[in-house]
């Protein structure tokens, strides 16, 4: 039996894209099923319009579900297809007409490169939008717990120069407490302000100071000291510096999210690895599609006794064990002990050495 390659490679990609819609399509609507049975009293309880939860929750969770597990839904793809290739014989009969074992790897790599752009691109352009009305969604009808956004004991650089100290910020009237403002030129304090309070106001996108001091450092002997009941000020601190958490960076857009990280670097926001998590997670989603293509193949390229249950079975519990593994190696951010680019990557280090392992013993 002889196969031309375009002809080969237009067959598999086909098997591969076909299979991938359609599991992410039966997969999608189970979910889908779960969540509303899990939100249903939610929706009841605020009495939702269904019109606000079709289009403003579910149709914007759809690509951020779609993203969170893309490994799972490729790797069951070409476990399952493979093996029904192999089962069939297909695979032994293109082997036998003259194509290489690496000439057979050419379509499935394309497959998912075009998975992996298709990943990236919602990465990039599409789920942070979507988020953005999903979180406000959650926010307002499912997670209605805003006692998270209480912080206490906040030290920022808003600029160079300027830190920034606050022992706590209550989100229930949007108000700073023992608010503290210092200003150092040459490693040397020039100027402290301190407040009992300072209170948003959107109208001038500044904080509303009470009972403040004003302490002005001279290079003599003489202090100069202002006081009073109240001061307005705007300074390179907003409200939402406050409101930052995993979520609500997961609906910026890269160029924001790279903004967001030099800020907080600057300033010295611990916050900051929730930044750096969701930017390198962009990434390595999207080149899990390679590693979990060539595990699949090289895991059920040969014909087996019993079936494609056991591939299915396996391939189900290594793309799990991925995802798994990459949810807790973002503890090793929290913790301090490896970087987030180091640490986001390190599942992919890992399933590149299994990938390779499995690779070079296929053929044989």
């Amino acid at each position: 039996m002889t196969l031309k390659p375009k002809i080969l490679d237009r067959y598999i990609m086909k098997k591969f894209i076909m299979t991938f819609l359609i599991a992410l399509l039966i997969i999608i609507g189970i979910v889908i099923i779960f969540d509303i049975s899990e939100k249903i009293e939610n929706f009841v309880e605020h009495e939702v319009p269904l019109e606000s939860i079709i289009f403003d929750y579910y149709v914007n969770f759809i690509p951020y579900f779609i993203n969170m597990f893309s490994p799972l839904f490729v790797f069951i793809t070409v476990i399952f297809f493979t093996s029904r290739l192999a089962a069939n014989s297909e695979i032994i009969a293109i082997l036998s007409g003259g194509v290489s074992y690496h000439r057979l790897m050419v379509p499935y790599l394309v497959s998912a490169a075009l998975i992996a752009l298709f990943s990236l691109g919602l990465n990039l352009y599409v789920i942070p939008r979507s988020n953005a009305s999903r979180v406000e969604f959650e926010t307002k009808y499912v997670d209605q717990h805003y006692t998270k956004y209480n912080r206490s004991n906040v030290h920022y650089q808003i600029a160079p120069g300027q830190f920034v100290y606050v022992q706590s910020f209550s989100a229930y009237n949007n108000t700073a407490y023992k608010f503290t403002l210092e200003s150092i030129e040459d490693n040397k304090l020039v100027s402290k302000l301190t407040a009992e309070s300072a209170s948003w106001d959107s109208t001038m996108d500044g904080w509303h100071l009470r009972r403040y001091f004003i302490r002005d450092y001279t290079k003599g002997l003489e202090d100069h000291v202002r006081c009073g009941d109240a001061i307005d000020t705007v300074i390179a601190l907003k409200l939402s510096d406050f409101y930052r958490n995993q979520k609500t960076v997961e609906t910026l857009t890269q160029k924001d999210l790279n903004a967001l990280i030099a800020t907080q670097k600057m300033r010295g926001d611990a916050n900051v690895m929730y930044a750096q998590i969701e930017k390198n997670r962009r990434m390595t989603l999207p080149f899990s599609a390679f590693i979990l293509t060539i595990m699949g193949v090289a895991l059920t390229s040969r014909k087996k006794r019993g079936g494609i249950g056991f591939n299915i079975a396996l391939g189900i519990g290594l793309a799990f064990l991925y995802i798994l593994f990459l949810k807790f190696s973002e503890m090793f951010v929290f913790t301090g002990t490896l970087s987030a680019a180091l640490a986001l990557w390190l599942p992919n280090f890992v399933y590149i050495g299994i990938a390779a392992v499995l690779y070079y013993l296929a053929p044989k």
